[in-house]
Formats: C-alpha cells, sequence, structure tokens
C-alpha cells in the first residue's frame, strides 16, 4: 500500500506528538537527577552530580533495589518453570478445555493490576492465612510474569513444529535426550527473553506490590512512593527513576534483539 505525501507527513506528525508525550517527561526526570535544585522544579537552576552520590549511598535505596532484584528473581524463576509448562501442554496436547485454559494463563496481565492486588491480598490473608512477605511478593508477581515466559515459549513451540522431535525420537533418543538436545536448544532464545521481560516487570510493578508486600517488604517503587515528596528527597528520587528507566529497557531491548535475530533466521 502507497501512502500519498500528506498521509505521509499526517501519520509522521501525529506519531512525533505520541513520542514527545511519552519521552518529554522522562527527560525532564532525568535531567531533574542532575539538578542542584532539592525539589523537582522546572528549569532546573544548575546542574551537579551530588545526588547520584547520595543516591548510591543511601542505604534505603540499597536495601529497595537488592529487595526488588531479589523477588523479581524469583518471580522470573517461577514464571519460567511453570510458563514453559503449560506453553508445552497447551501447544502439544489436545484435551477438553484447552481454549478455557489458555485464557484463564493470560487473563493475569489483562486485568486491572489493583483488582489482582486485591484478589491475592484475600487470598493470602483471609483463605490461606499467611502473613504477607517477600514470599507472597514474589508468588504474586509471578501470577502475571508467567504470561510473558507463555507468549514467547508457546509462539516459538508453534513455529519450531515437532518434526525435529519426532527424528530424535525414531534414530532411539530418550525423551530427556530429546529434550536437552533438541527441544531446549531451539526455546532458549525464547526462554531468555521471556525471562528478562517477566523479570523487568517484576522489578517496576508498584499497584500488586502495594496489596502483597507486607509493611516490612519495601521494594524500589515503594521506596520512591514514600520518598517522593519529603523533603530533599526529590532530587534522590529522580536519580532511582533513572536508574529504574535504564533496568528497564536493557532486557527489554534484548529480549527485543533476540525475538528480532530468531525471525530473521526464520525467514531464510
Amino acid at each position: 500500500m502507497r501512502l500519498s505525501k500528506t498521509a505521509r507527513v499526517t501519520l509522521g506528525g501525529i506519531t512525533a506528538v505520541i513520542l514527545a508525550a511519552v519521552y518529554l517527561p522522562l527527560l525532564v526526570v532525568v535531567l531533574n537527577s542532575f539538578s542542584t535544585s532539592k525539589s523537582l522544579t522546572w528549569p532546573p537552576p544548575g546542574f551537579t552530580l551530588e545526588w547520584w552520590g547520595k543516591a548510591f549511598q543511601s542505604a534505603g535505596a540499597l536495601d529497595a533495589v537488592g529487595t526488588s532484584v531479589l523477588v523479581a528473581c524469583i518471580s522470573t524463576a517461577i514464571a519460567l518453570v511453570l510458563g514453559t509448562l503449560v506453553s508445552f501442554a497447551l501447544q502439544r496436547f489436545a484435551f477438553f478445555g484447552r481454549e478455557t485454559v489458555n485464557l484463564l494463563v493470560i487473563l493475569p496481565i489483562a486485568l486491572p493490576g489493583i483488582i489482582t492486588g486485591i484478589a491475592l491480598n484475600n487470598f493470602f490473608t483471609t483463605i490461606m492465612g499467611v502473613p504477607l512477605s517477600l514470599w507472597t511478593l514474589a508468588i504474586a508477581h509471578a501470577t502475571f510474569c508467567i504470561v510473558t515466559v507463555f507468549n514467547n515459549v508457546v509462539a516459538r513451540l508453534r513455529r519450531t513444529g515437532t518434526s525435529l522431535e519426532e527424528a530424535s525420537a525414531d534414530l532411539g533418543a530418550g525423551m530427556w535426550t530429546t529434550f536437552r538436545l533438541v527441544t531446549f536448544p531451539q526455546l532458549r532464545s525464547a526462554l531468555l527473553a521471556g525471562g528478562l521481560l517477566a523479570f523487568a516487570l517484576s522489578f517496576d510493578e508498584i499497584i500488586v506490590t502495594t496489596f502483597t508486600a507486607g509493611s516490612s517488604v519495601t521494594t524500589l517503587p515503594i521506596f520512591i512512593m514514600n520518598n517522593m515528596f519529603r523533603p530533599s528527597q526529590a532530587p534522590i528520587v529522580a536519580v532511582i527513576a533513572v536508574v529504574m528507566i535504564i533496568v528497564s529497557i536493557i532486557p527489554i531491548a534484548i529480549a527485543q534483539k533476540l525475538g528480532g535475530d530468531e525471525d530473521s533466521r526464520a525467514t531464510r
């Protein structure tokens, strides 16, 4: 389809406005992390690296980073195992209710976070009777991280098919040998991409975290919310926000690169 010059200019202008609305506020946050002002004022009166030094010396911020990384690692590990198993079950086997199960697996990522948070809070505290902790938080994050792993793995399984696995079985290889030497190498990049996306999704989650973390667990997003309006803390919060932007961009960029490489191989 060929677009007229007017259509191309119009679409280009709309795209530029949308991108500016999304990324200019992020640029303001980045610049405020170097501002000499103790509040998030615009324009910055000057620039300094003082807040970066203070942020990396803040015990509360460092503890929050460690907690977020730990929770993201645990939830990603759970998501990788369960998401992969569900992918195989739904893609390789036909059974009654398969489409319903597929919908239920994907649903947590589509539900509003506040609904998921309230439901999980009631499940842990009322039904299970367990106190909210780091583990309840990790399990809560895994419920929606599974979706990213599932989507990546099931898409790869659909593309690769079963011909190589059947050939391996015909040559006498057992189930685990076939998985180790044939299936897993084909899924490796999909698992890595899904795991990176799950990690990024867990690392900056705030709504579900608020309902399932408990008062003793402080992740980085909660630390930011608690310190946003405290005196002289705004620039440090801006520094932490920049770090979160970087941490979120890197795994997504890697996952996109892995997906692009696999697509280019598939089309050769």
